[in-house]
């Protein structure tokens, strides 16, 4: 059975002097007990090894570089119990032994794996002992045995506790580090090379991508933002940039959906969602925008949270992004252009102070022209004339395709 070579933090030597003190043992009689235990480590150890071999269906499994490599942790280990207890004033090794195994033998051995073999190999010393020391040491030597026994799965738990935080630390580095590239990620860099660096994260989605950036109060965790994404069966990256979190989705709809739940795991203020995008490649032009969108939605006193980025176009145009101009004059002013009637009556309506009966009388029309007109501008550009935010955008699109027109030599 093959077995893959995980993360794990390195077997330790498991019988190592992680021991509490009993106080009440004879210095003499412990001498002469550890002498005898002395000389049978090794018959113990092998013991012990040939028991796991058989009861522990991996163990068998392991090459036999790693099958030595636990014959020799046994034997140091049972030493190691040896020497404490010839010499109960030594001072407990704490869990830093642990680290002494080998790197190559991390990746074999789990916790839980761990445990059993502790669990067998205590089991198998207890059965052999009774032919190593006499019926009269016996119960000392036992209780010394439980006493080691538990010190160890402790320091075990300690170990592996320890280790699990720092593998954590790491993925977190790591997966700021994608962020960052993602962030930075060159136009011609694909999908492929970005989503199978991700994948060692737990990226798994091909599909549509979506940033959503916000603030994140100090000493914050992610858990509530990760736990959220695989709650809705969402791919998630995130990073901390000095008080903004930065997190990208992946498997959203193709409007968005749901990552505008995710605003509910920001701290208080502000939270934009960018545009989506195809895919992780794409995710950069999605975080430009959120981030060019948390720049300057203090501006819109109304604006909801979350807010789309594409909803703070106009004041991210008049802050200067030449992303958001463009799209104003592309996805408005020019869808309005393809129907000059329908453009001037828009502009007409805006300027005569958004009032229906002075439009037709400027437009020389009837009112209800105007509506229709007004309507039909809604449908082409997915903006309502007579809503004042929309009223708002409409405005600065239709100034931004004043400046640049199609074919003039201005660029916007």
């Amino acid at each position: 059975m093959a077995h893959a070579r995980r993360s794990h933090p390195p077997l330790p030597a498991l019988y190592a002097q992680i021991v509490t003190n009993p106080r009440s043992a004879r210095p003499r009689g412990r001498a002469r007990v550890a002498q005898r235990l002395q000389r049978s480590v090794g018959a113990l150890s092998t013991a012990a090894l040939t028991r796991m071999e058989a009861d522990i269906p991996w163990v068998a499994d392991l090459d036999a570089q790693d099958r030595s490599m636990i014959g020799l942790v046994l034997q140091s280990g049972i030493s190691g119990f040896v020497d404490w207890y010839r010499d109960p004033g030594v001072l407990p090794v704490r869990a830093e032994v642990f680290g002494a195994a080998p790197t190559a033998f991390a990746g074999v051995v789990s916790l839980e794996q761990t445990v059993a073999l502790v669990r067998l190999s205590i089991d198998v010393v207890e059965e052999n002992i009774v032919d190593v020391v006499s019926a009269e040491d016996l119960p000392e030597v036992r209780s010394a045995i439980d006493s080691y026994a538990r010190e160890i799965a402790f320091a075990t738990a300690e170990v592996y506790a320890r280790a699990a935080e720092q593998r954590g630390a790491w993925d977190a580095r790591l997966e700021t580090l994608l962020v960052d590239s993602v962030l930075r990620a060159p136009a011609d860099r694909s999908d492929d090379e970005l989503s199978s660096r991700a994948s060692a994260l737990g990226w798994r989605s091909k599909g549509f991508v979506t940033t959503v950036v916000g603030q994140i109060a100090d000493g914050a965790d992610l858990g509530p933002v990760r736990h959220f994404a695989h709650a809705k069966g969402l791919d998630c990256l995130c990073a901390v940039q000095g008080h903004r979190l930065v997190v990208i989705l992946g498997g959203v709809r193709d409007d968005g959906a749901p990552a505008a739940d995710l605003a509910a795991t920001f701290a208080d203020g502000p939270v934009i969602v960018g545009p989506v995008v195809p895919g992780l490649a794409d995710a950069g032009r999605s975080a430009n925008a959120a981030f060019a969108g948390l720049r300057v939605v203090g501006s819109w006193p109304g604006a909801p949270r979350p807010v789309r980025a594409d909803d703070l176009l106009p004041e991210r145009a008049l802050d200067g992004d030449d992303e958001a101009r463009a799209d104003l004059v592309e996805r408005v002013y020019a869808r309005l252009a393809e129907d000059p009637v329908v453009l001037e009556t828009v502009r007409t309506y805006l300027e005569q102070g958004s009032s229906m009966e002075a439009s037709a009388r400027a437009l020389f029309v009837h009112a209800n022209t105007v509506r229709y007109r007004l309507r039909r501008a809604s449908e082409l550009s997915a903006l309502s004339p007579t809503d004042p935010r929309d009223a708002y955008t409409l405005r600065i699109a239709l100034t931004l395709g004043g400046l640049g027109r199609p074919g003039d030599d201005r660029v916007l």
